[in-house]
């Protein structure tokens, strides 16, 4: 008898697998509206404090670039803007928070940013509608009137005693008692604020200088080291004893199905998406204190945990590869010097795509809000929980996330796509997971696409992981510079 061909088997969808998906939907709705729905500065700890601080340093940064020369102060204007767009934007932050916020500091604060950018008209309705209501807005009436609408002190008024009353040490302080000891006739309070304004902006500037320093010392090391790379693949030449860039053992498409992959990162990634939200109701359950929101932080990136587990015994395993084998956690013998020459490489491409970005998002009017990145703990924690902050940020945020979105993710997209399609999907996918805006999508996708690539060229997720250590202890560096200094 002939054979008849039976026809393929229908793969059926597991009603877990059903379950898990609809988990991570809704997972991603909520996220998706708790960040981008209402105000971000309602849902934030003390945001008159922190938008003070924050203001107050760019500006303090600003007053020291007016001492550096020509060059510099261009260069700066270039990069990074000037003291008239810090001013804009200043005004922009505490107008939204002023919307939300009771705080008589907050009216005054942006009546100062206002006189300072030169919008007088808006400053002198300001004063008159202060001098119609209840303390202490008549007192501050009577500061900011003299200080940028040329009207006198009021009689008896001891414009020291009512400047440390109203605001805190700082920009905003220092440039208010300026205008009013200039006022007042009192030489030796403005030359006391002004000497106070020139020593935190040299300090900033000296910290600035430093770390664009060591962002063109990156840049040289990385061009250096993409040409000795570019040398290493003509016939005879080598880089570190090895003719191409391998440092682990990882090939990519990998050895399982996509669909098995898929599978896998819904099942997991629903576990690890309810184990988060079970964190974060907790934290919301218990009283808020610095130790307690790094523990969440650190808990919420062990909550995908099972998720590695899961794609251990069903990806890796049945491959007879473990993780250090499967993801290339594991270098090849000599690859130090190839896992260096990749690493300068991408921190390069990195820094280079980061500085176009963000002159190509201030230049379309797209800043990243000061919410996505200001760190309450850097900012004011003490000395033990900025080291705790820094280990999670630093080495245990990069490990877990490489692992999740180039390890699994990446690679799993890799089974039924091309390398640009597998890389674009995950980079995009990483940058949603972070949940900032436009400007903040663009430098994380960015960053996702360089890693992606490079594990593939590499077989390795070494490079990847170190490249994000670097880039955020660099942020954290860089914010502990500006918040401390």
């Amino acid at each position: 008898m002939d054979s008849v061909p039976q026809a393929a088997e229908r793969r059926q969808v597991g009603v877990l697998t059903v379950l898990s998906a609809l988990v991570l939907v809704a997972f991603v709705v909520l996220v998706g509206w708790l960040h981008y729905t209402g105000s971000r500065v309602a849902d934030m700890a003390e945001p008159e404090r922190a938008l003070a601080l924050i203001v107050g340093r760019t500006l303090d940064l600003d007053e020291g670039v007016e001492q550096a020369p020509a060059w510099e102060r261009r260069l700066h204007q270039l990069m990074l803007g000037g003291r008239a767009d810090d001013l804009a934007e200043g005004i922009r932050w505490f107008e939204e928070l002023a919307r939300y916020s009771l705080d008589p500091a907050v009216d005054l604060h942006l009546a100062i940013l206002e006189g300072e950018a030169g919008r007088f008209e808006r400053v002198r309705r300001r004063v008159e509608e202060w001098r119609r209501r209840d303390a202490p807005f008549p007192t501050l009436a009577g500061l900011i009137a003299a200080a940028y609408l040329g009207g006198p002190l009021a009689a008896g008024m001891d414009a020291q005693a009512e400047l440390r009353a109203a605001l805190q040490a700082g920009w905003f302080s220092d440039r208010l008692t300026i205008r009013v000891a200039a006022r007042a006739g009192d030489d030796e309070l403005g030359e006391t604020a002004r000497a106070a304004l020139e020593g935190r902006g040299g300090r900033l500037l000296a910290g600035l200088r430093g770390f664009a320093a060591a962002e063109a010392g990156v840049l040289v090391a990385g061009a250096v080291a993409l040409i000795v790379v570019a040398g290493s693949a003509r016939p005879g030449r080598t880089v570190g004893g090895q003719r191409q860039m391998r440092i682990g053992s990882v090939a990519l498409p990998p050895p399982w199905s996509g669909r098995t992959g898929g599978v896998v990162l819904l099942h997991g990634g629903a576990l690890g998406a309810l184990l988060v939200t079970a964190l974060h109701l907790f934290a919301l359950a218990v009283p808020e204190r610095p130790l307690t929101r790094i523990v969440v932080a650190t808990a919420t990136n062990l909550a995908f945990v099972p998720l590695l587990v899961l794609a251990r015994r069903r990806l890796l395993v049945p491959a007879g590869l473990g993780f250090g084998a499967g993801l290339g956690l594991v270098p090849s013998r000599g690859a130090v010097v190839p896992l260096a020459a990749v690493l300068l490489m991408l921190l390069a491409a990195g820094q280079a795509g980061e500085w176009a970005l963000g002159w190509g998002a201030r230049a379309l009017d797209l800043p990243a809000h000061w919410t996505e990145w200001f760190d309450r703990d850097l900012a004011w924690g003490s000395a033990p929980v900025v080291a705790l902050e820094l280990i999670d940020t630093v080495v245990l945020t990069p490990v877990v996330e490489e692992i999740l979105f180039r390890g699994l993710l990446f690679a799993t997209l890799r089974a039924r796509l091309g390398l640009g399609a597998s890389a674009v999907l995950s980079a995009a996918i990483f940058a949603v997971a972070h949940g900032y805006g436009a400007a903040g999508f663009i430098a994380v996708f960015w960053s996702g696409v360089l890693w992606a690539v490079a594990y593939e060229k590499t077989g390795s997720l070494l490079p990847s992981i170190a490249a994000h250590a670097v880039d955020n202890l660099g942020a954290s560096l860089a914010l502990l510079l500006v918040l401390r200094a």
